[in-house]
């Protein structure tokens, strides 16, 4: 099954709300993706997650160096889903462990593409980093498949 995603965006000349459909193909128009935006496409690549689950996870990878508040939060979200990037989900928990009032969100496949490009668009620039020696030594990216990857340095 599938669905058709739009969104609405204010009208710069009349301040009328339109209804656009999302053009999947253009991932570019997205980037570069605000940082909370990306923290928050990380978050559902691997599970759908409640807002609380997403702030939580975004701590949690970032070792606190991260901490969105639910404002930022909640307002990123509601972008991210007016532009078609992630979707609420009708999935929910067990009775017993859920809230009916949490949103649940999930990643779309769009969404899914735009995190990738942000990801390689940053790739890049750590590499060009690496190149000017900007960063000294090499590069560790723990938590990765393998365990640790050991990116070394340029000789």
């Amino acid at each position: 099954m599938h669905t058709k995603l739009s969104y609405s965006r204010d009208c710069l000349d009349s301040g009328k709300r339109i209804q656009v459909a999302p053009n999947e193909n253009d991932v570019a128009a997205h980037l570069p993706l605000t940082p909370l935006s990306f923290q928050i496409l990380l978050a559902l690549v691997d599970e759908e997650r409640h807002g609380y689950g997403i702030m939580k996870e975004i701590e949690r990878r970032t070792r606190g160096r991260m901490s969105p508040a639910t404002g930022p939060l909640y307002l990123a979200a509601q972008r991210l889903l007016d532009s078609g990037l992630i979707a609420e989900s009708a999935k929910r928990p067990a009775p017993e462990l859920d809230d009916r009032r949490r949103k649940y969100y999930k990643l779309t496949s769009y969404g899914r593409r735009v995190a990738a490009a942000e990801a390689e668009r940053m790739a890049y620039l750590v590499g060009v980093a690496f190149d000017k020696d900007l960063v000294k030594g090499q590069l560790t990216i723990e938590g990765s498949e393998t365990g640790t990857d050991t990116i070394p340095p340029k000789k």
